[in-house]
């Protein structure tokens, strides 16, 4: 085994290494707090794998015997889960499908990585809207059809999402793109100091409203969905008012488009119930989903039905090799039985406000901190500039408290399920160190 101060090194021959300068150690890490295999030394883990490892670290119920038999057999293996069938997959399936998802999305596709479960879920939309204009041959040219998407969304570094994505250039740049896809204005919500909406929301709301029937105008029949996450992460955790996503609903209904919602993100718990969008009032017809869920994929409800063969009744219409980790599946039906035995929704909801009440109070005795926002245990707060931003970070990092960067000049918090109240009096705590540390002197004086 390599030493712990020789990984960086090592790595570094053959790839770039520009994450953390720490090595995780797996076995000593417990909970929200991570440990460094090199110095030892323990941090609070408000960034936990880009809000992909909800359970915190060796919890109790991960390390049970029979749980440790059971994926450890499944990790000795590696089925092609698209045709080879076995009981653990058939366990997790059932756990999921009537346990998380909806009762109302009958069909689910399993797959590794979340942007390959947003474009598997375009996938869909374009075949359901190829078969609803006529065209069932499959040498037919359907290179006209759409996906109608927003400004400063992130969906993914794959084929069809780097179309949809546009955060950062250097994410998407030099790779050729669909660009005649239409993406619009995204109206999302500013808070003040006391969680009121701050900005004028409703002129926002009309702004997009107006660039999406432009675009139905320009494209006609041939848009296949609207795709939305309920939050965007990556471009800067905005938040969609629910009047604005029953437009959307609206739009998709009256244009014969499916309203796709990327929850890679956002779901599987994190806001504080299973799905996001169940907060926020508004079905989709298709939902990807990620990260927190081990496995990826996406589930789909009966408006697919509208036609012949969709691509859950057609063979190999959508699939891959291994139709996700079959590893992946163990752990996701364990999270959600340590999710249901300790109430950890509950957790999550008490948390998340715990955590915007602190940062509320901070950002109140630190005038350049704004805009605190968010949901379970998504979330952000705002910098004064990039600048700031960047310096607040490495003074966080230096706290030992791990935490994110989001859109222009943001800060988000992606907790996990298991975090204590104090444990959260802890991250506000290093968070005010950080925020008093010297080199964090633009955060009063820019902008």
């Amino acid at each position: 085994m390599i030493d712990p101060k020789h990984v960086h090194e090592t790595l570094r021959r053959h790839q770039l290494t520009d994450g953390f300068s720490l090595v995780l150690d797996l076995e000593r890490s417990q909970g929200a707090w991570l440990v460094d295999a090199m110095s030892g030394e323990r941090y609070l883990d408000c960034f936990t794998g880009f809000a992909s490892w909800p359970m915190g670290y060796n919890h109790p119920m991960m390390n049970e015997p029979g749980f440790v038999e059971e994926i450890t057999v499944a990790a000795r293996n590696n089925p092609a889960n698209s045709d080879l069938y076995t009981t653990s997959m058939a366990s997790f399936v059932e756990a999921f499908s009537s346990r998380v998802t909806p009762r109302q999305f009958p069909y689910h596709f399993w797959i590794s990585g979340g942007a390959l479960a947003v474009e598997n879920a375009m996938k869909v939309a374009f075949d359901w809207k190829a078969r609803k204009l006529g065209r069932r041959d499959m040498q037919e040219n359907v290179d006209d059809l759409v996906i109608l998407h927003f400004q400063q969304a992130f969906h993914g570094r794959s084929g069809y999402t780097m179309s949809v994505t546009n955060t950062l250039p250097d994410k998407v740049g030099l790779y050729p793109r669909f660009s005649h896809w239409p993406r619009v204005h995204n109206p999302f919500l500013v808070f003040d100091l006391e969680g009121r909406v701050a900005n004028d929301i409703e002129a926002e709301e009309a702004r997009a409203a107006a660039e999406i029937e432009a675009a139905f105008r320009r494209h006609g029949k041939r848009v296949a969905a609207i795709l939305i996450e309920p939050m965007q992460g990556e471009g800067g955790d905005n938040h969609f008012r629910p009047e604005f996503l029953k437009k959307l609903r609206a739009y998709a209904d009256t244009h014969d488009a499916l309203l796709v919602l990327d929850e890679v993100q956002t779901g599987f718990f994190g806001s504080g119930t299973p799905w996001m969008w169940q907060q926020l009032g508004v079905e989709p017809d298709v939902v990807a989903f990620g990260k927190k869920t081990q496995v990826c994929g996406i589930y789909a409800g009966r408006r697919l039905d509208g036609v012949e063969d969709h691509v859950f009744k057609r063979s190999s219409r959508i699939s891959s090799t291994w139709g996700g980790s079959l590893t992946d599946m163990v752990r996701c039906r364990r999270f959600i039985e340590i999710i249901e035995a300790e109430n950890l929704s509950a957790n999550i909801r008490a948390r998340g406000e715990q955590l915007l009440a602190g940062l509320r109070a901070l950002a109140h005795e630190h005038g350049g901190l704004s805009n605190v926002r968010g949901m379970g245990t998504l979330v952000a707060l705002s910098a004064p500039s990039a600048e700031a931003r960047k310096e607040l970070l490495h003074a966080c990092y230096d706290q030992k408290l791990l935490v994110l960067p989001c859109g222009g000049r943001s800060l988000r918090f992606r907790l996990p399920f298991v975090i204590t109240a104090e444990e959260i009096a802890i991250a506000l705590e290093r968070l005010a160190a950080a925020v008093a540390r010297g080199h964090t002197r633009s955060l009063t004086t820019a902008g």
